[in-house]
């Protein structure tokens, strides 16, 4: 997502890491080999103009809710989910530091 579509999505507070800072985030990883954005309220142009031969969502949505997963897997590509490690999405962050630091 972009920054401007996050913020559509989560509040005008969103997001903590500017698109840039995501994208050299994930970029960085050894299995990613594209990174790009949308500003649509979904990926799906995106995913049809790029067909992707993996399509990655986290584990917080179901394999047949996943959009664009008909577009990969109909030609031939996998569609996956990750698990979170300890509960680490930037929402949970935000809560804690609220927490920790609310006086």
């Amino acid at each position: 997502n972009s920054d401007s579509s996050i913020r559509s999505i989560k509040g005008d507070k969103r997001p903590i890491l500017k698109q840039d800072e995501r994208a050299f985030i994930v970029s960085n990883l050894k299995p990613v080999d594209y990174v790009t954005f949308f500003n649509e309220d979904t990926p799906a142009e995106i995913i049809s103009e790029l067909v992707p031969d993996v399509l990655v969502k986290g584990a917080d949505w179901a394999i047949e809710k996943i959009v664009g997963r008909e577009i990969v897997e109909t030609n031939g590509g996998e569609v996956k989910t990750i698990n979170f490690v300890n509960d680490q999405s930037t929402s949970n962050i935000i809560k804690i530091i609220k927490e920790r630091y609310k006086d």
